[in-house]
C-alpha cells in the first residue's frame, strides 16, 4: 500500500504492518478525544517514526495514488481532528 505524510513524499508500506500501526493510531484518537495535546504530540511523532521505518520511501519524482494520508509532524490537534474517519488515521 502506498502512504502520503503530507509535506514529506511517499512510502510503500506492507498491509501486514497495519495492526502495528493501529495500536498508535488508538493511542493517538484517544488522546485527541481527551485534548492530550502533549500526548497527541507524542504518539503521532511516534506512528509517523513506525511509518518511515516500516516503510520503503518512492522516489521524490514518483506520483501514485496514496491508499493512506496521514498528517505533517507539525500537523495541530485540530488539523488532524479533520482527517479523522471513525476508524482514526490508520483503517482497521
Amino acid at each position: 500500500m502506498i502512504v502520503r505524510i503530507m509535506g514529506e513524499g511517499q512510502v510503500r508500506l506492507a498491509e501486514s504492518h497495519l495492526a502495528d500501526l493501529n495500536k498508535l493510531d488508538d493511542e493517538l484518537l484517544a488522546e485527541m478525544e481527551n485534548g492530550d495535546g502533549p500526548g497527541f504530540r507524542r504518539t503521532l511523532q511516534a506512528l509517523l517514526i513506525r511509518v518511515r521505518e516500516l516503510g520503503q520511501p518512492l522516489p521524490d519524482d514518483s506520483l501514485e495514488p496514496s491508499e493512506l494520508i496521514l498528517p505533517s509532524p507539525d500537523a495541530t490537534l485540530e488539523e488532524v481532528r479533520d482527517l479523522l474517519s471513525d476508524d482514526g488515521l490508520i483503517p482497521g
